[in-house]
């Protein structure tokens, strides 16, 4: 097998990315010890594409709990709502909201 060419930088910086990435979630349990953390592993997908935020996939996706194999649907890009960087979100005071 020869190695593949290196993709030009005009034929790649508009294609999106999938990225993983491993969380955990942990709850104590009694042992003859005392407490232990014991940790589950989630697993989160998203889809990074240039100049626009990365967007979580995970309740799109197909992911075989055997295998671990992960399907992405092709639709997922028509599903996936519209989103902006952190920096554009503004918030707005609640004006029935005494707390502030």
């Amino acid at each position: 097998m020869e190695p593949s060419e290196p993709l030009k930088p005009s034929t790649t910086s508009k294609k999106c990315r999938i990225a993983e990435m491993i969380q955990y979630t942990c709850e104590l349990e009694e042992t003859d010890g005392g407490m232990r953390p014991h940790c589950y592993p989630l697993l989160r997908i998203f889809r990074m594409c240039p100049d626009r935020p990365a967007c979580e996939i995970t309740k799109f996706t197909n992911i075989n709990t055997n295998t671990g194999e992960v399907e992405i649907p092709g639709e997922t890009s028509e599903l996936l709502p519209k989103a902006k960087p952190w920096r554009d979100v503004y918030r707005y005071q609640d004006p029935l909201d005494k707390s502030t």
